[in-house]
């Protein structure tokens, strides 16, 4: 497996009982107690995810995970974020933010552990290379895991490509929230379905005018139409 994990908390001991068993399911493991670290190390290596707490003593962690998605270096890099807060809002925002998935602290270590291995299967799915066009205002690109919309490119989380681009592949059939839960997570589903309607939320802002070709069906779920 061998693939980098950052794991980015002020607090030692948690840094340490992550790495431990991070390593013992054959990951890498980078420490790092603030954001500036984590930057410094983003500019020189690009970990395979990023393990992010909300509270750090020089940047918030909210603002470390906006800070990634919208940099076109590290946008596509999954982030689970830890927070010591059980109210549902504050996992609402890191999700509306791109964050891939959160732990409530205090957390099992290994259903972190197995939150990991779920986000990097879910980025390894392997999608159809072929360029998408739909309505005439947006084009969707497998290969760098982006969006076009009126000439101006826009920037996607994994989660969120995945998810446009189920849609505009079928253009017209309508996914129920489960549906579109098997596609992203498969039979290892560990999050609620709204996580999928904070997505949704979020793809369509930064899709424009293209995003009102995203429908809500009632009761259902989504689709996508011209």
């Amino acid at each position: 497996m061998n693939k980098l994990i950052a794991v980015v908390d002020d607090e030692e001991d948690i840094r340490e009982l992550i790495t431990v068993n991070l390593k013992k399911n054959g990951f890498v493991p980078k420490e790092f107690g603030d954001a500036r670290g984590l930057f410094r190390f983003l500019k020189k290596e690009d970990p395979a995810l990023i393990i992010l707490d909300v509270m750090l003593p020089d940047v918030d962690g909210f603002e470390v995970c906006r800070a990634l998605k919208k940099d076109a270096n590290n946008s596509r890099i999954p982030v689970i974020m830890l927070t010591a807060k059980a109210d549902e809002s504050d996992k609402i925002v890191g999700l509306e933010l791109g964050a891939d998935d959160y732990v409530t602290k205090p957390f099992s270590v290994k259903e972190l552990i197995a939150r990991v291995k779920v986000v990097l299967r879910r980025n390894e799915f392997k999608l159809s290379d072929k360029s998408v066009e739909v309505g005439g205002i947006l084009k969707i690109f497998p290969e760098n895991y982006s969006a076009e919309t009126e000439g101006k490119r826009v920037e996607l989380t994994t989660t969120e490509f995945k998810i446009l681009h189920l849609l505009a592949s079928n253009i017209g059939k309508a996914f129920s929230r489960d549906r579109l839960l098997d596609h992203l997570w498969g039979d290892e589903k560990i999050v609620v379905d709204r996580t999928i309607d904070v997505h949704v939320r979020h793809l369509r802002k930064k899709l424009g005018k293209a995003g009102l070709l995203i429908k809500n069906i009632r009761g259902v779920g989504y689709k996508m139409d011209v």
